[in-house]
């Protein structure tokens, strides 16, 4: 078990919607930090210690570690407590795999059904990335990096396919958290986005999905390189 409650900031991520639930503001807050490595890969927690480290209710976090365990990001054990599921080079890979498929689909429906505001934003985001790498905000970089992929897959106009590739992409930003923090690697990515957002703009089909399998593909490169 965790000897003590964590010394981070107890306040759920700015991102979050205002208005959550309590069983719904848990899973945020706890899925934020495991994303973001607060709880470290292969650490056994205690619900009672994260419950009143966070100020949060018992029930609510029971329920959050339920879904959680469901997203792949812990493990239940049973009197033993909540263990931070390690990160496995092979798993990495089969997600990067599935997202190389489904995302490239996707980005392909982007281009027909994306309205100007979508493509507004994600220009936007873009920017923002950029001032945050110059910042070095590592945290930063990470929320705007699934809010690109989000905005990506809602505009595709298939709930499912949004549904499946956030999934997804929780999963892949716990190693992006650990692993990109290479100050040439986040000027890629940029770059890369930049490319899919371009694509987008021109209604470009099939360079947008040029420009989203180069992304992924650098993003698994990287990261078997760095695991």
């Amino acid at each position: 078990m965790s000897d003590g409650p964590h010394e981070e900031a107890r306040e759920p991520p700015a991102s979050l919607p205002a208005a959550l639930s309590c069983n719904d503001l848990a899973y945020e807050t706890l899925k934020h930090r495991l994303i973001t490595c607060a709880y470290r890969p292969g650490e056994c927690l205690s619900e009672a210690v994260v419950s009143a480290a966070l100020g949060l209710g018992r029930t609510p976090v029971h329920q959050a570690f339920i879904r959680l365990a469901r997203d792949g990001l812990v493990e239940v054990l049973p009197r033993k407590g909540i263990l931070v599921r390690p990160i496995s080079l092979d798993e990495v890979l089969d997600i990067a795999s599935v997202r190389l498929v489904n995302e490239a689909h996707c980005v392909r429906l982007a281009v027909e059904r994306a309205a100007p505001r979508d493509i507004t934003e994600l220009e936007d985001n873009v920017d923002e990335a950029g001032r945050a790498a110059r910042s070095r905000d590592i945290a930063r970089l990470m929320l705007l990096d699934r809010r690109f992929h989000q905005v990506i897959a809602t505009s595709a106009g298939n709930p499912v396919l949004a549904e499946v590739l956030a999934h997804l992409h929780d999963r892949s930003l716990r190693v992006w958290f650990m692993s990109l923090r290479d100050a040439e690697q986040h000027r890629r990515v940029i770059e890369e986005h930049r490319a899919i957002v371009a694509a987008l703009r021109a209604r470009d089909a099939d360079a947008a999905e040029r420009a989203m399998r180069a992304h992924i593909a650098g993003y698994r490169g990287h990261i078997v390189r760095q695991l």
